[in-house]
């Protein structure tokens, strides 16, 4: 069970199903919100990248009044139950009843804050699962009653338990990702396989939606004193893609919109500059590959960059200390860069969604 807000919910919910239908276990995907009333979805899920986008400073502020309420659990499940009503939630109580599942995976913490609504009113017979998909404990999971939560690392427990979530429902086996990113091909392979030369290469991301100013970060690159190529990935925003593709660059841009071979691209780089999305931060990790972060949506994006800034194992750039200073950093030193990989390799969990499939079994 997933909600559309952002794709990485969505994407982590059908990684998971996928894994599962190879172990021989039936799996299906159910955008929760779509389901019970697919105007609620629309709303929900424009609503989201309307904030995030255009207004960030505000959703950050909002994500940060939330984690600083008053922990009442029952005061939120009431909460959750106005948005669904009574009637929203039977439809839903009837499509689990029919489906009958053994058990139920949310990705989203609305999603899981719904299924212990139904579980506290009305009687749930199937074990639950909660996927935390970022590294950080998102407001109102401590309102959640699951049987198991299942985080992006170990060194999360104490802020789980901290919120009150009992230590032994914890499996910090890392956020599901596709399995191709435990696969490792030659950067030469990968630039072989996207018609590349091989040489030092900087993969630029920005997220399914496009987010933050791409165009920017790559002419800055273009200008740093490196010899280098630049792969950018535009995502779903079109806009961002034909300004790359119609700019005049010295290096060579390799320039796509949405893809969906992640996992060729960051082996054929040498760092990626990405927003600190989850899945994009998990995947990369996995890969090994260093990280310089930008453009973080407030709220949970900066987070993420908490976490891997005090694990030392990325880089942030900001209006003081540019793309261009992380490079050279980066490329400058093999001691800084074999520091930034150690760490990165204590972080990566490749096996997440396997991993993830072996405790649904169990259960």
């Amino acid at each position: 069970m997933s909600v559309s807000a952002g794709q990485g919910h969505n994407q982590t919910a059908k990684i998971i199903c996928d894994c599962l239908e190879r172990s021989d276990i039936s799996a299906e995907f159910l955008n929760t919100f779509e389901f019970i009333n697919p105007l609620l979805s629309d709303s929900v899920e424009k609503g989201y990248l309307l904030s995030t986008k255009n207004l960030p400073k505000i959703y950050g502020k909002v994500y940060s009044h939330a984690e600083k309420r008053d922990h009442n659990p029952e005061a939120n499940l009431i909460s959750i139950s106005h948005i669904t009503t009574a009637l929203l939630a039977q439809k839903l109580k009837k499509y689990i009843s029919q489906y009958s599942p053994d058990v139920i995976v949310c990705t989203h913490v609305f999603a899981a804050m719904l299924v212990t609504y139904l579980k506290n009113s009305t009687g749930l017979d199937a074990k639950t699962i909660g996927i935390i998909t970022d590294f950080t404990v998102h407001p109102f999971w401590e309102t959640c009653d699951l049987d198991i939560y299942v985080t992006a690392s170990e060194l999360m427990n104490y802020q789980m338990e901290r919120k009150g979530l009992p230590a032994e429902r914890i499996k910090p086996i890392g956020i599901p990702i596709d399995p191709k990113f435990a696969k490792r091909r030659s950067s030469e392979a990968a630039c072989a396989e996207l018609g590349l030369p091989r040489k030092k290469t900087v993969l630029v991301m920005s997220g399914s939606m496009g987010y933050g100013d791409m165009l920017s970060i790559v002419k800055q690159l273009n200008d740093t004193p490196l010899d280098f190529q630049i792969i950018s990935v535009c995502g779903n925003n079109e806009k961002m893609y034909k300004q790359i593709e119609s700019a005049n660059f010295s290096k060579l841009v390799a320039n796509y919109g949405f893809v969906g071979n992640v996992d060729v691209l960051m082996d054929a780089a040498d760092c990626i500059v990405t927003k600190p999305g989850g899945l994009t931060v998990s995947e990369a990790l996995a890969k090994c590959l260093p990280i310089i972060m930008a453009n973080p949506i407030p709220g949970q994006e900066d987070r993420n960059v908490e976490f891997l800034l005090n694990n030392g194992a990325a880089v942030k750039i900001s209006e003081t200390y540019m793309i261009d200073d992380a490079i050279l950093r980066i490329f400058g030193s093999e001691e800084r860069l074999a520091a930034l990989k150690t760490n990165i390799g204590l972080l990566g969990k490749p096996r997440a969604a396997e991993d993830l499939a072996e405790i649904i079994k169990s259960m």
